[in-house]
C-alpha cells in the first residue's frame, strides 16, 4: 500500500516535509499547493508531484492525506475542511493561536472521526527518544527534574514576529510539548520571565526574545526551560532529565561529530545551523509514524489534544510574564 499525500505550503517547513515524505517508500507526494507559484514549482520539479489547488485536493478521492504547512492563521479552517472530506491530516503546530478556536477545530475533528497528527517533531528525534527510553527502562529512577535548553541561532524578522503569536506560542511551544513527553505527568502551574535582550524591535511589537520558564506537576516534578532568539555558536538544543537514581542527557548535535586535539587544545566542529538540518531524522521519523497510523488505523500521536495543551501552556507563560504571577493550569 502506498499512501498518497498532498503538501499544502511549499515554504521552508514544506520543503523539509517533502524530503521526509521521500524517505518513506510507503508514502508518495502527489500534489503540492502554494499561493506562490514559484515555491510550488520548485517542489514539483524536485519530487515529480503535480501542482494543485485546495479545492482539487479536497475533491480528489485518490489523495489519502494532507500535510499542512501553511501560515498558522489558516490551520484550523484547513483542518476542518479536510476532516469533513475524510482525509487524514498532519498539521504543523499550532492548530491556531487562540485556544477557543483550536478547541472548536478539535470538536470538528472528533465529530468527523478524522485522523490528525500535530507536528511536534522533537518527540521523534532519536537522541530525545533515547532519553525517554532510559526513563521508561527505569535507568534513572523516578523523574524529578527536566532541564531544556532551546536557543535559536538568530531572531526572525519583525514581519514574522507580528504573525507568529510570540515566542511562547511559536518557539517555546515545542519545549512545552517535550517537557510533557519527558515529565510523564501533566503540568499544573507555570511561572515565566521574559526579556528583550536581542532585538529592541521585538519588544516594540510586544514580544520577548529571551525567556525562562518553570513548569511544575501535581507531584512536584519540575521542568526548567531556557529560551533565547540568539545563539552565536549555532542551534542550541539540549535536554537533561534528573531522576532518583541518576540522570540522562542529550547533548548538542553537530553535522560532523569529531574532536581534534593539538598543542593548542581541543576543538570540535560547529553545531547545526538550524532546525532544518538538526532535526532531519526527526522529521523523517515523524512522517513514518503518520503513515504507520494511517496503515494500522490507530490514532496518531502527538494528537490535536497535545497541541491544545501546549497552546494553553504558552498562554499561561505569557500571562505569567505580563502579570508577574504563578499561573495555575485548569
Amino acid at each position: 500500500m502506498v499512501t498518497k499525500l498532498a503538501l499544502l505550503g511549499a515554504g521552508r517547513i514544506g520543503k523539509v516535509h517533502a524530503k521526509a515524505i521521500a524517505s518513506d517508500k510507503r508514502a508518495k507526494l502527489v500534489a503540492v499547493v502554494d499561493a506562490f507559484p514559484e515555491a510550488a514549482q520548485a517542489i514539483a520539479d524536485e519530487t515529480g508531484c503535480a501542482i494543485s489547488t485546495i479545492d482539487a485536493v479536497l475533491s480528489n478521492p485518490e489523495i489519502d492525506a494532507v500535510i499542512i504547512c501553511t501560515p498558522t492563521n489558516t490551520h484550523a479552517d484547513l483542518i476542518e475542511r479536510f476532516a469533513r472530506a475524510g482525509k487524514a491530516i498532519f498539521c504543523e503546530k499550532p492548530i491556531d493561536l487562540d485556544v477557543a478556536r483550536a478547541q472548536a477545530c478539535i470538536d470538528v475533528v472528533k465529530e468527523t472521526g478524522a485522523k490528525i497528527m500535530l507536528g511536534f517533531n522533537r518527540r521523534f528525534d532519536p537522541h530525545f527518544r533515547a532519553v525517554r527510553k532510559a526513563i521508561d527502562d527505569g535507568q534513572i529512577g523516578k523523574v524529578e527534574m527536566v532541564t531544556i535548553t532551546s536557543r535559536d541561532p538568530g531572531a526572525p524578522p519583525p514581519e514574522y514576529i507580528k504573525v507568529s503569536g510570540g515566542i511562547f506560542r511559536d518557539m517555546t511551544i515545542h519545549d512545552f510539548d517535550i517537557a510533557r513527553f519527558l515529565l510523564g505527568e501533566e503540568i499544573v502551574s507555570v511561572f515565566a520571565t521574559g526579556s528583550v535582550l536581542v532585538d529592541p524591535k521585538i519588544g516594540e511589537l510586544g514580544d520577548y526574545d529571551s525567556a525562562s520558564i518553570i513548569l511544575t506537576t501535581e507531584s512536584g516534578r519540575q521542568a526548567i526551560i531556557s529560551n533565547s532568539r540568539r545563539a552565536t555558536y549555532g542551534y542550541d538544543q539540549r535536554i537533561e532529565v534528573h531522576g532518583s537514581l541518576g540522570s540522562v542527557a542529550a547533548e548538542n548535535q553537530r553535522p560532523v561529530s569529531i574532536e581534534v586535539a593539538t598543542k593548542d587544545g581541543y576543538s570540535r566542529p560547529p553545531l547545526h545551523d538550524f532546525f532544518m538540518t538538526r532535526y532531519t531524522a526527526a522529521y523523517a521519523a515523524e512522517i513514518t509514524a503518520f503513515i504507520d497510523a494511517i496503515e494500522t488505523n490507530v490514532a496518531p500521536s502527538p494528537s490535536a489534544q497535545d497541541g491544545l495543551i501546549a497552546l494553553k501552556l504558552a498562554d499561561a507563560a505569557l500571562k505569567s510574564v505580563r502579570e508577574k504571577v504563578l499561573v495555575q493550569i485548569t
